[in-house]
C-alpha cells in the first residue's frame, strides 16, 4: 500500500492532469500548493497571487512577508513542510479583475481539499485566510469577515484560526481594527510558539 508522501504525489499528478485545470497546465503552470503528512499547521488563503504562480512558491509575496510577521515565524519555519502546508481555495493563480485577483473557483476545494487533508493526520491548526476559507469551512450563515474574526476564540476551540487577508491594502482595515493587533495577533504568535515547541 501506497505511503502517505507517495500517495500526496499522486494526487498532486491528478490535480495537474485533470481536465478542470487544463488551461493552467497549457500555460506551463502548476498547481501552487504544500502539503506534508508530518505539517501541524495548514494555512487555507484563496489562491496564490501571479508571482506565486510564476515562481510556485505559496505565499511568496508581500502579503507572505505580512503573514509571516503576524504569526510571528521567519521565512525558514514557514517554508518547512514538516511544520506548515498550504491549501489555498484554488491551487492556480485565477486571474485579474477590475478590483484585484479574481476568486477562487467555487468547485475547487471541494474536490481536492479532504483528499489531501485527509493524508496530513497531524494537523494541529487550521488557519483560514479571508472569506472564501472562512465561508467553506465554517459553513456558517455568511457574516463579514470582521465578525468572524471577532469570534475568534470560539473557532480557536475547534483548532481553527480565522484571519483577515494580509494583503498590503488591509492595512486600513487593520487600523480601523485595533483590537486585531493589540489581542489576535498576539494569541496567535502564542498559539504558533506552543504548536512549534
Amino acid at each position: 500500500m501506497p505511503n502517505s508522501s507517495q500517495q500526496l504525489t499522486k494526487i498532486f499528478r491528478a490535480i495537474v492532469e485533470d481536465k478542470m485545470n487544463a488551461q493552467y497546465t497549457q500555460k506551463g503552470w502548476e498547481p501552487v500548493y504544500s502539503a506534508h503528512p508530518q505539517a501541524k499547521i495548514v494555512i487555507i488563503g484563496q489562491a496564490p497571487g501571479r508571482k506565486a504562480q510564476e515562481g510556485g512558491v505559496p505565499w511568496d509575496d508581500r502579503s507572505g512577508d505580512r503573514l509571516r510577521d503576524w504569526i510571528g515565524v521567519d521565512r525558514e519555519t514557514f517554508y518547512d513542510q514538516s511544520l506548515f502546508s498550504f491549501l489555498p481555495m484554488d491551487f492556480y493563480f485565477p486571474g485579474t479583475g477590475k478590483s484585484g485577483d479574481l476568486p477562487p473557483r467555487t468547485e475547487f476545494a471541494k474536490k481536492w481539499h479532504a483528499q489531501i487533508l485527509a493524508l496530513m493526520p497531524e494537523i494541529r491548526l487550521k488557519i483560514l485566510i479571508g472569506q472564501y476559507a472562512q465561508k467553506y469551512y465554517l459553513m456558517e450563515t455568511p457574516v463579514s469577515v470582521t465578525d468572524t474574526i471577532k469570534e475568534y476564540r470560539k473557532h480557536l476551540k475547534n483548532g481553527i484560526m480565522v484571519l483577515p487577508h494580509p494583503s498590503p491594502r488591509n492595512q486600513i482595515w487593520q487600523k480601523k481594527n485595533p483590537w486585531f493587533d493589540k489581542e489576535v495577533l498576539p494569541k496567535l504568535r502564542r498559539e504558533i510558539a506552543r504548536l512549534l515547541s
